[in-house]
């Protein structure tokens, strides 16, 4: 099949041949915003004309995103997202690839962990007071935690203490989840990147695990793994026949139940940033927000775009972090600050990492205007127990 078949095919399969160059999609983009000569629509313009070395050579095709903001509000219904994705995957096979930040460090652990012969050891984060077990009906999925906490430990110190307070949480729920050296790098990045070889050694690799272990409930704090393992592994195998939930999904339904309680007061105001794959591309919203109304003292303030219509953290797959990057994350934490709360918190370990790079970094305001600590949703709800 030549290329200009596969790019009709993409575009026959995405409904990129209905766009109308409204440019709705351009005038949402977080990406526009900060950087004028990059449009969404342009994309699906040159696609239509058949501009396919041209597209595929452009750097524009990894600055995308991915946050789905145009598909969401897309009058045509195109499927902007898959039409990107696709786009990297014929890329990659004409043998163009990615910016990586980190040196492409953490991209290479996910090539190394899709490698089932070489055996882990990611549990060192696992302390005495933390009950774990290697079989049940609950397995708590913890992503790359004990990876990202080695490659960007110096940006954020703190990337380990949202799986040891789910694992927490859990046990004061009565519940000893599954936790093991068998899992591996969920494939987020992989997939995003075209990188469908490597995604479906992951994933292959992971369902095998999971099966083993006899688990019926996958419990996932964060949302990149999340949205991978509900959407994309059962594409894999379609065998994958277990309940993926989010970690607030999960709690949310325990607190209705009654069986969860806040009983200690944290007196702080807070506001909540919904990460892109959990909330505008899987929907889970109110879930979280339900929780942290229950925290006695909690005060959360909801920032200008919130919900589905969240902001980005500025970074997809650490596919590059550039100028446009940090503007969007400085956009961020201006709307964070101006709430008046003093943390803002999230589930996604990568976008803390992104917020707290950029505080640390050279700031295009004054620090006064960003200044908000950036902090896991689960430990504050671990205090509140």
């Amino acid at each position: 099949m030549t290329k200009n078949e596969k790019l009709a095919g993409v575009i026959q399969k995405t409904g990129a041949f209905n766009c109308v160059e409204c440019g709705k999609c351009t005038s949402l983009c977080p990406i526009t915003r900060v950087n004028p000569d990059f449009a969404p629509r342009l994309m699906v313009v040159k696609a239509q004309a058949g501009n396919v070395d041209d597209i595929l050579g452009s750097k524009d095709l990894w600055q995308c995103l991915t946050c789905g903001r145009c598909s969401q509000k897309c009058p045509y219904k195109v499927k902007y997202n898959d039409f990107v994705r696709a786009l990297r995957e014929m890329g990659r096979e004409g043998g163009t690839v990615p910016g990586c930040s980190e040196g492409g460090l953490l991209r290479s652990a996910a090539r190394l962990m899709a490698r089932g012969d070489l055996p882990q050891k990611r549990l060192g984060w696992v302390g005495n007071d933390l009950k774990t077990a290697q079989k049940g009906d609950v397995l708590l999925f913890t992503g790359c935690a004990p990876y990202l906490s080695v490659i960007f430990g110096e940006k954020d110190p703190d990337v380990l203490n949202a799986p040891r307070a789910a694992v927490s949480i859990l046990n004061k729920l009565g519940i000893v989840p599954v936790v093991g050296n068998g899992e591996r790098c969920c494939g987020h990045d992989e997939y995003w990147t075209g990188d469908t070889e490597t995604f479906g050694k992951l994933a292959r690799l992971n369902i095998e695990w999971i099966k083993s272990t006899g688990a019926s409930t996958v419990i996932v704090t964060c949302p990149e793994c999340f949205r991978t393992l509900l959407k994309e592994y059962k594409k894999v195998d379609p065998s994958f026949d277990v309940d993926v939930l989010h970690i607030s999904e999960f709690l949310a339904d325990k607190l209705e139940d009654g069986k969860l309680q806040f009983n200690k007061e944290v007196k702080e105001t807070i506001t909540y940033h919904d990460g892109c794959r959990m909330g505008r591309h899987i929907g889970v919203i109110d879930e979280p927000r339900m929780l942290l109304e229950k925290v006695p003292g909690l005060k959360l303030v909801e920032m200008e775009a919130s919900g589905e219509d969240t902001s980005c953290c500025g970074v997809s797959a650490f596919s590059g972090c550039d100028t446009f990057s940090k503007d969007i994350q400085v956009e961020r934490l201006k709307e964070a600050k101006a709430t008046g709360a003093t943390a803002v918190l999230m589930f996604c370990p990568k976008c803390r990492i992104h917020f707290k790079c950029a505080l640390k970094g050279k700031l295009s305001c004054a620090k006064e205007d960003v200044d908000v600590r950036i902090a896991d949703f689960l430990e504050i709800l671990d205090r509140a127990l």
